[in-house]
């Protein structure tokens, strides 16, 4: 059963296109094999259904070659591969105070196991950067400036081009975390200076969960943090050095990928500015209702600012897990609460002691779903 009012779109679209359905089940029927690791027909075909959803991302993403895109699992696996396979010991991270666990707990991780030292840029109160502060943290030894590209509690926009040029200045790379950006966001990995691209499937490129990826610079090497088959070169027994294969090893999500092929075309036939535009005219009217509320405190960017559609608020008047459940339960809406695993953007938000309700919003989301959520905060508050 679906819910009446899907407002949870920063962890997982909802629903998907009918298009992603279609693509799936085509491709578990016509080709079900494992790609790359036979000549028969159906493998074959599997092999290119993965190479056109490569294509579809590179030419969303401006990149040139199609294999510098690593699928993987989802933006997590893409981030860990990114930062576990760059950063060397002795290494120096920027990254900044709104990142997702995603990040901050590889980077804690090394700096325990190798020694690398990190650094967390203080944003705004909204989430907004200080490109000044950023440039005062480099060292000699700072090897990646890692950053959220929106904020997946405040829904706020890093200058992202202007960091690549910074992080370039000094010699370091960019990692770009597009969780909340990638579909929703104009990206040009070249024009924006990014050396690294961590995206999901499963959020706004439309696509099913299980699927993300990695755009890696044709001019950056990673360390692989998978060993195994890749259906290439099986006489050696290191991995291969060609690309994507040194990055993908066993069998990949075939029918998720063809889904996501399919997703991103939606994405294109919609355009990325009508979805920003969509997203960010319901955010305006999210903030002007709930804000006329008595009580209720908005986080992120004031109204008429560039933001995605995510809006995080809090009351004192009720715990936000408290809320969250009662507008689930009596008007069937589905929102998220907690910290949604990023304890550092509550802190820059100072709220990491009470967390918050977030309601983000998708191209299936209508003015009326807004006012119906805005309306329900209003009589659960009374």
């Amino acid at each position: 059963m679906g819910f009446v009012i899907y407002l949870d779109h920063a962890a997982t679209s909802w629903p998907k296109p009918p298009a992603v359905i279609q693509a799936m089940k085509k491709a578990m029927d016509e080709a079900g094999a494992n790609p790359g690791r036979g000549s028969h027909k159906m493998a074959v075909q599997a092999s290119r259904v993965l190479f056109g959803t490569r294509q579809s991302l590179a030419s969303l993403f401006a990149v040139n070659n199609p294999n510098d895109i690593i699928l993987t699992s989802n933006t997590t696996s893409a981030l860990n591969l990114a930062i576990k396979g760059y950063v060397k010991p002795g290494d120096h991270v920027i990254a900044t105070m709104v990142e997702h666990n995603s990040v901050r707990r590889p980077l804690e991780y090394l700096k325990r196991t190798a020694g690398v030292e990190v650094d967390y840029v203080t944003l705004s109160p909204e989430g907004e950067l200080e490109l000044s502060a950023l440039e005062r943290a480099f060292r000699s030894n700072t090897s990646l400036v890692v950053c959220s590209h929106s904020s997946n509690l405040l829904g706020s926009i890093l200058p992202v081009a202007e960091m690549g040029a910074l992080a370039e200045k000094h010699g370091a790379v960019l990692l770009v975390d597009a969780a909340q950006s990638a579909g929703m966001l104009d990206i040009d990995v070249k024009q924006m200076n990014i050396g690294m691209l961590a995206f999901p499937g499963h959020k706004g490129l439309m696509g099913p969960q299980g699927t993300g990826g990695l755009y890696l610079s044709p001019e950056i090497e990673l360390e692989p943090q998978w060993h195994g088959g890749t259906g290439g070169q099986s006489e050696a027994p290191e991995q291969p050095d060609v690309r994507p294969d040194r990055y993908e090893a066993g069998t990949p999500n075939t029918a998720g990928f063809a889904g996501l092929q399919a997703g991103i075309e939606q994405v294109r036939a919609w355009t990325i500015e009508k979805v920003y535009r969509h997203e960010w005219e319901l955010s305006q009217l999210m903030l002007e209702g709930l804000g006329s509320i008595p009580g209720v405190e908005l986080l992120g960017p004031g109204a008429g600012k560039p933001r995605t559609g995510i809006v995080s608020f809090v009351t004192e008047r009720m715990d936000p897990a408290m809320l969250a459940f009662r507008l689930d339960r009596e008007y069937e809406i589905a929102v998220r609460s907690g910290l949604h695993c990023t304890p550092l953007g509550h802190q820059a938000a100072g709220t990491e002691r009470s967390g918050a309700v977030r309601a983000s919003v998708g191209m299936g989301t209508s003015r009326q779903d807004v006012q119906t959520l805005i309306q329900a905060v209003k009589e659960i508050l009374a």
